[in-house]
């Protein structure tokens, strides 16, 4: 009996990690890491190191590239979701600033910053992208 429980939490847990609501929590965990790791360089916490940068920003392009996939109908509410109704009311508007991280990462990408300062002037790019989908798209808990 304790085996058919455990067996059916597991199942429950592998269910609900598919869900689209945690997938783009963890999607969204990835980016924030990828700042954090931008922003403890510019803060001076560690030292500047081109590989932490660029990993990061690959990690924005990668995220930003498929976390409008994870928006389907009917994942509007649960998994304490953060994900403002104004997502599915406006999609193609969702959808344009996702693309616009997505630029901005890969223009930071083009030109990698090589030193502390403008490592600054990457984090300020890619933040002002991602406080701007925020503002519009998530829900303030």
């Amino acid at each position: 009996m304790a085996a058919a429980i455990a067996t059916g939490l597991g199942l429950s847990a592998a269910v609900a990690a598919d869900e689209p609501q945690v997938v783009r929590q963890e999607m969204m965990k990835k980016v924030g890491g990828a700042m954090g790791a931008i922003g403890a360089i510019v803060k001076g916490e560690k030292p500047f190191d081109a590989e932490v940068v660029k990993a990061s920003l690959t990690t924005m392009v990668d995220v930003s590239k498929a976390f409008p996939d994870q928006f389907p109908a009917g994942s509007e509410l649960g998994m304490d979701t953060e994900a403002s109704l104004k997502i599915w009311e406006d999609m193609d508007g969702f959808k344009a600033k996702a693309a616009a991280l997505t630029t901005a990462a890969e223009a930071q990408l083009a030109q990698l910053p090589t030193d502390q300062a403008s490592t600054a002037v990457t984090m300020k790019a890619v933040g002002e992208t991602c406080g701007a989908c925020h503002k519009a798209y998530r829900l303030k808990k």
